[in-house]
């Protein structure tokens, strides 16, 4: 749990992005949106280290299923051999988390931020076009709340399709029943809360379709068989060479020799 005084810092600097951005003319609610995209613009080197980590998994994927298939009855064995994988093959599988851990306390300093606009409302309007009565309501609240949770769930399974390319399928099923799961919850958060996170769902959908259309797929590393002096070779004119049959050789035949015939006399 993170002490309530070391978020005073992070309130303050979100209270004063929301100022700033409102005073430029935003409602406080695009005024969200457009802190959602400075803080994932601030995370793209996390993003990109994501990105390559990702890939790194995608290559090594069929090696990592094999030794789960040879250490299946032993989770400890297997752990080991897993870290000394990814050890060997310089793989990270902490830097897909880390755009996400990084988002953590910006997401409990905002939901602070705007108890705060409940209590001390800002200057000017909190609606935006009558959609959202106040970003610090309560989701619930107000129909739109429910508009918003819908869109949340949508893209929060969007993104997880992107980003679980290289999870379990029993992990992947999960992390697609967690956004329904946490519907409850989200109810009693702040509209401007669950405008922050459908906003990063939605840019992490983004960023999925642009890395799959300008990234190439990685190739996936397979082991290569041991060759000996008995393996044939494996490019095509050596195999081919290799799968002709052999026409069968003649026998000799001898040679014969002209005799002269003696001159008759």
């Amino acid at each position: 749990m993170i002490p309530l005084g070391l978020l005073e810092p992070l309130e303050d600097l979100l209270r004063g992005i929301l100022d700033a951005l409102h005073s430029i003319g935003l409602p406080w609610a695009w005024s969200i949106v457009g802190l959602t995209l400075l803080v994932r613009m601030l995370l793209v080197p996390l993003t990109v280290k994501q990105i390559h980590s990702m890939q790194n998994m995608q290559r090594h994927a069929p090696q990592m299923k094999e030794l789960q298939k040879k250490y299946k009855g032993d989770r400890q064995k297997l752990n080991e051999e897993l870290m000394k994988f990814y050890k060997e093959n310089n793989i990270n599988p902490a830097a897909s988390c880390l755009p996400l851990l990084a988002q953590i306390p910006v997401f409990i300093g905002l939901f602070y931020t705007l108890r705060t606009f409940s209590k001390d409302p800002p200057s000017g309007d909190l609606s935006w076009l009558h959609f959202l009565p106040s970003v610090a309501d309560k989701a619930i609240d107000h129909w739109s709340g429910f508009v918003l949770i819908t869109v949340y769930v949508v893209s929060q399974l969007a993104s997880t399709y992107f980003m679980s390319g290289t999870m379990q399928q029993s992990q992947r099923v999960i992390m697609m029943v967690l956004p329904v799961a946490f519907i409850p919850f989200i109810l009693n958060f702040p509209a401007g809360l669950v405008l922050y996170w459908m906003t990063t769902n939605l840019w992490t959908v983004g960023q999925g379709l642009i890395t799959r259309r300008l990234i190439p797929k990685t190739p996936v590393a397979t082991a290569s068989p041991k060759r000996s002096s008995r393996t044939p070779p494996q490019d095509g004119a050596g195999a081919e060479e290799e799968t002709k049959p052999t026409p069968p050789t003649q026998p000799a035949q001898p040679r014969r020799v002209k005799r002269k015939k003696k001159a008759r006399r």
